[in-house]
């Protein structure tokens, strides 16, 4: 009970940096859902289940707000959520930049509600974007300068968003005509490659303990990149050892194949820790090539 009062306690603290907690699938329209009645869990200090996905909003002020904006994906293996370091801080850091942001707490593949693991986070991230793209006014954004960043598990997702075009949300109405392809992708440390290189937790969370060959090649997501994959950032540390650099190379190889527009930056160091507190004063770049490269999307006219 203890551990329960600090949890809520500690994610009110960071819920009062975020301007609104969007609750994304009206109630009884969730799709792949078994009707399970969770709760929200948490274990050292990680999301290891939710009651039901969410997305928090992060907003600069208006004076300074950009017409982009960004989802921040969390990773966690894709068994739990790393939603403040990975998520929360993230934002807030782009808030600085003038970019909305908006952390989303998706459904995890090992969610007992679950009826088809591997595209419940898929369907979430879906249909936040076409959540934004439908509200942009609201949020003071363009529809067509919405990205998403995703570190580790979570840049998985966010490979997978950028490039699988089959809508799994089983939206009505108006939102079936939005496009559920980001505009660009910001892959840090990502999980890509299920197979060879994979980062075995994420595949075992995300396909189960006995994949087949062709579902491992169908979600590993160097697999599926084409000329219409939107311009994609990816950073990694060549000492990473818990998700090999490989992945982001083959990602990135993939992209150059099919003419896709973006670039990889590999540093010597940084292990699977790069992020807003980076140890390394090289690593911490990344902020700064982020930063520069959307600028070189986006232009200020």
């Amino acid at each position: 009970m203890k551990k329960l009062i600090l949890f809520l306690s500690f994610l009110i603290v960071n819920l009062n940096f975020a301007q609104e907690k969007i609750i994304l699938w009206p109630k009884g329209q969730m799709p792949n859902s078994k009707g399970l009645s969770l709760k929200t869990e948490e274990k050292d200090g990680r999301i290891v289940q939710i009651k039901e996905p969410e997305l928090f909003a992060f907003l600069p002020p208006k004076e300074e707000r950009k017409p982009m904006a960004v989802i921040v994906i969390p990773g966690g293996g894709y068994y739990k959520l790393t939603y403040d370091l990975g998520g929360f801080q993230i934002a807030k850091w782009f808030n600085t930049l003038g970019i909305s942001a908006f952390v989303l707490n998706y459904r995890l593949p090992v969610s007992p509600d679950v009826k088809q693991r591997e595209i419940a986070p898929l369907q979430d991230i879906q249909a936040a974007i076409k959540y934004l793209r439908k509200n942009a006014v609201q949020y003071g954004i363009s529809p067509d300068r919405i990205g998403v960043i995703g570190t580790s598990a979570g840049g998985h997702l966010a490979a997978s968003v950028s490039n699988i075009t089959t809508d799994y949300t089983e939206l009505k109405g108006d939102s079936t005509s939005i496009s559920t392809i980001p505009n660009f992708a910001i892959l840090i440390s990502p999980v890509i490659d299920l197979g060879e290189f994979a980062h075995v937790g994420s595949r075992k969370s995300l396909l189960g303990e006995n994949a087949s060959q062709d579902k491992i090649s169908e979600y590993s997501m160097q697999n599926r990149v084409t000329d219409k994959t939107p311009p994609t950032l990816l950073m990694h540390a060549q000492n990473d050892k818990t998700v090999p650099v490989m992945n982001s190379i083959l990602y990135y190889q993939a992209m150059t194949k099919n003419k896709v527009k973006g670039a990889l930056f590999i540093f010597p160091e940084g292990e699977h820790k790069i992020g807003i507190t980076n140890k390394s004063k090289l690593t911490d770049n990344w902020k700064t090539l982020c930063s520069d490269w959307l600028k070189t999307l986006f232009p200020t006219p």
